[in-house]
């Protein structure tokens, strides 16, 4: 983040130096059987990080695995200098995919955005309910409780302590001091949200009517009013029961499958119901914005966990599948 410098409009504009933390990945950096042309382009680019590199240039490298790498990196620093911002990067990537794009690369997008667009939130519930935008998360019942964990530091705890599952990870009164222990975000212990979020390893909980629904509702209309610059109403449902139903967007691949099985009045696979972890109505309040036949009406979202409690959001799907008008 500190790379990067805002526009007039709130965007995060490309600088040469965002462009070389990524010539300084291990992927592209220079090790010590790199050749001297790998060598000598590499300390080109960290001069001047937007020069040109033709075919020719990545021909003179010994090492195919190198070229093919510096072929991924430099494709996706030409977007983000055609770009000129993350956010209009962000967008031409999710509305027309072309060069393949490392998924790490568009969660690190996603993070940079997330952060920017929360800038001025002191409210650390929406904060933990960004990282679902750009972090997998593992889905638990506990105690009644519908609780997602970050899947990376569930996995690497669970790892250290014999496979533990996410409620042996929780936080609990009498755990031992060695005991590795995620704490669940409450109106009460929110405050432990500041030391610890670059750690990733607080717990939300998505219970209907409790704070996290909302916060990730707030989320939504957080990146719809940031990316396309439309406003948004969104509200935590606890059923969808509509029988004038237009338009929906899962928020995930689970979603949109279970979704769009409702919609078109198929039965979902078996269980497949019991996966959907979030449902939202959500209202563009603006319906010149809207094509025809959804103006006045609701959009449906829905979030789900895969078989195997994992939850991947995906918020190029808000992007890609909103029903307006300058779109269609």
């Amino acid at each position: 983040m500190h790379l990067l410098d805002c526009d007039p409009s709130g965007w995060l504009r490309v600088t040469p130096d965002f462009i070389r933390a990524y010539l300084t990945r291990p992927e592209i950096h220079p090790v010590e059987e790199s050749c001297a042309a790998e060598i000598a382009l590499h300390e080109a680019l960290l001069e001047s990080p937007a020069m040109t590199v033709s075919d020719a240039d990545l021909a003179a490298f010994q090492d195919s695995d190198a070229v093919e790498n510096y072929r991924i990196v430099l494709g996706f620093r030409d977007k983000l200098l055609a770009a000129g911002t993350i956010e209009g990067a962000y967008l031409d990537l999710v509305r027309r995919p072309g060069r393949h794009v490392p998924p790490v690369f568009l969660d690190q997008l996603v993070h940079l955005i997330v952060r920017n667009m929360l800038n001025d939130v002191d409210d650390p519930m929406r904060l933990r309910a960004g990282e679902l935008f750009f972090r997998e998360q593992t889905v638990s019942t506990d105690d009644g409780r519908l609780l997602l964990a970050d899947e990376e530091i569930v996995e690497m705890h669970a790892q250290g302590l014999g496979n533990a599952g996410l409620g042996q990870l929780l936080s609990e009164t009498g755990t031992p001091p060695k005991q590795v222990t995620l704490d669940v975000l409450s109106e009460d212990n929110a405050e432990i949200y500041w030391a610890r979020s670059d750690r990733f390893d607080t717990v939300i909980d998505l219970r209907f009517e409790k704070p996290g629904l909302d916060a990730l509702a707030r989320v939504i209309e957080a990146w719809l009013q940031h990316m396309l610059r439309v406003e948004v109403r969104v509200e935590p449902r606890q059923r969808l029961d509509d029988e004038d139903w237009r338009w929906h967007i899962g928020l995930d691949q689970n979603a949109s499958a279970i979704l769009n099985a409702l919609y078109e009045g198929k039965p979902p696979p078996d269980g497949a119901l019991e996966r959907i972890i979030a449902l939202f109505r959500m209202r563009i309040l603006d319906d010149g914005l809207v094509i025809d036949r959804v103006k006045g009406a609701p959009i449906y979202l829905a979030l789900a966990m895969s078989e195997t409690n994992r939850c991947r959001l995906k918020p190029q799907n808000l992007l890609a599948n909103l029903p307006l008008a300058m779109e269609s």
